[in-house]
C-alpha cells in the first residue's frame, strides 16, 4: 500500500508524507503518514485507518494516534493500519481549532454527493477531498480522534446511518451493525449523533467519520478524548487501549477486545444522543452547578445566571434526562448562549432516511461548533 511517499512493507512500520496542496510560500502542505503492515499480505487482513487532529488544538487525539503506531505493531497485526496523526497542520501551527485557509471548521468539507455549490471548492475542501480519496479506496474501518470541551469527559460519537437513493435500508442496517461492533469494542460511553435533520443541517455527514460512513460506506466513528489544548495522559492511555480493542474486533490483532479496561462507564443505562443544552434565557454571568459526568433529570438546575454584582437573576434547568459531557468555555453568557454539552435520552432510530425533514425533539447545536466533532 502506498499513501503519499509512505509505501508499506510486510512486517514493518513506515513513515512518509501526503502532499495535499501547495502553499503560497512555495512549499507543500503535507500530512504525516504512518503505515504498519503485518507479516502476511494486506490482502489477507483488514485495513484500519486512524485519523486525528483535524481540529489543530485537539492534541490528545494527536498523541494517541502517534503512540498507537509503535515499532512492534507490524509484528502483531494481520492486515494493515494506516495513520494520519494530524489532518490540520495549519491549525496545529497556531494551536487553533481551525486552519488559517478560511478560518472555518475544517471538519465540514469532506465529500457529500448531495452538496452543491456555484463556487469552486475552497483549499480546505480540496484537502479534505484528497484525504477522503485515500481512505475511501482502502479502509475497512476508520477511527477519527478528537477532543471536546474544556474539562469534558471522554466519549464516542456514533453517527446515524442514512439511506436513500445511494443505499438501501437493508444495507444501512448492515452498516449500522458493523459500526456498533467497533464502537462497543472501543470501551467508552457511546453517544448517538443528532437526528437526521439536524445532522445534515450541521453538515456532519461531511465530517471525517460522517463522510467515511455515509458516503464511502465504511464503519467509522469519532472518539472525543477529553478536553483540548493539552494532552490528558490518563485519557491518552485509555484511548490507546480502545483503539487496540477496535483492532481486535476487526481481527487485526489476536484475542478478544476488553472494553472494560478502558472506561469510564456510561453514567446512565438508556440510549443517549448529543445535545448542546441548555441555553441561557437571560444574559449575565454563568455559574455552573454541574460537573462533567453528572447525571441529571428533567428540571435539575444546570447553571445560575448572575448579575455583575453577583446577585442571582435566574436559574437554567435541563429539559431532558441524561448526563453532562462538558461545560461551555467561559462564563459571560448572552441571550440563548449554550451552557453545556449533554448526552440526553434518545428514543430515535439509528438508521434513518437521508431526506428526513424533522428531528425527534433534540436541541440544536451551537453555531460555532466548538468542541463538536
Amino acid at each position: 500500500m502506498q499513501i503519499g511517499t509512505a509505501e508499506s512493507e510486510p512486517g514493518e512500520l513506515v513513515t512518509g508524507w501526503l502532499d495535499v496542496t501547495d502553499l503560497p510560500t512555495g512549499t507543500p502542505e503535507r500530512l504525516p503518514v504512518l503505515i504498519a503492515e503485518g507479516e502476511e499480505s494486506d490482502e489477507e487482513g483488514p485495513t484500519l485507518w486512524i485519523t486525528a487532529a483535524i481540529h489543530g488544538n485537539e492534541v490528545t487525539g494527536l498523541a494517541v494516534a502517534q503512540d498507537v503506531m509503535t515499532d512492534e505493531l507490524a509484528g502483531e497485526i494481520r492486515g494493515t493500519v494506516v495513520c494520519i496523526p494530524n489532518l490540520n497542520p495549519a491549525g496545529l501551527r497556531r494551536n487553533s481549532r481551525t486552519s488559517y485557509y478560511d478560518d472555518e471548521d475544517p471538519n465540514r468539507y469532506f465529500p457529500d454527493p448531495d452538496a452543491e455549490s456555484a463556487r469552486p471548492p475552497s483549499v480546505q475542501q480540496l484537502i479534505d477531498e484528497r484525504v477522503f480519496e485515500a481512505f475511501a479506496d482502502s479502509a475497512d474501518a476508520l477511527v477519527d480522534l478528537h477532543t471536546a470541551h474544556v474539562g469534558s469527559m471522554p466519549f464516542l460519537i456514533r453517527d446515524r446511518v442514512l439511506y436513500g437513493e445511494k443505499r438501501s435500508e437493508d444495507d444501512a442496517h448492515e452498516l449500522a451493525d458493523d459500526l456498533e461492533a467497533i464502537v462497543d469494542a472501543f470501551g467508552m460511553p457511546v453517544v448517538n449523533e443528532y437526528a437526521a435533520a439536524e445532522y445534515t443541517e450541521q453538515s456532519l455527514q461531511r465530517s471525517t467519520a460522517g463522510a467515511a460512513l455515509n458516503n464511502a460506506g465504511i464503519p467509522a466513528f469519532t472518539a472525543e478524548l477529553g478536553g483540548h489544548n493539552i494532552v490528558e495522559e490518563g485519557v491518552r492511555e485509555a484511548a490507546i487501549t480502545g483503539v487496540r480493542n477496535v483492532m481486535r474486533q476487526l481481527d487485526l490483532l489476536p484475542g478478544e477486545p476488553d472494553p472494560g479496561a478502558v472506561g469510564p462507564d456510561a453514567p446512565v443505562d438508556f440510549p443517549v444522543k448529543r445535545a448542546v443544552h441548555p441555553h441561557a434565557d437571560e444574559p449575565g454571568i454563568a455559574r455552573h452547578r454541574v460537573e462533567p459526568g453528572d447525571v441529571v433529570s428533567e428540571g435539575d438546575v444546570i447553571a445560575e445566571i448572575c448579575t455583575p454584582h453577583g446577585d442571582r437573576k435566574t436559574t437554567v434547568e435541563s429539559e431532558h434526562d441524561g448526563y453532562v459531557l462538558g461545560r461551555m468555555h467561559g462564563v459571560a453568557a448572552y441571550e440563548n448562549d449554550p451552557l453545556a454539552s449533554m448526552a440526553v435520552r434518545d428514543d430515535g432510530e439509528l438508521v434513518v432516511p437521508r431526506d428526513a425533514e424533522e428531528g425527534d425533539g433534540e436541541e440544536e447545536a451551537d453555531g460555532d461548533g466548538e468542541g463538536d466533532d
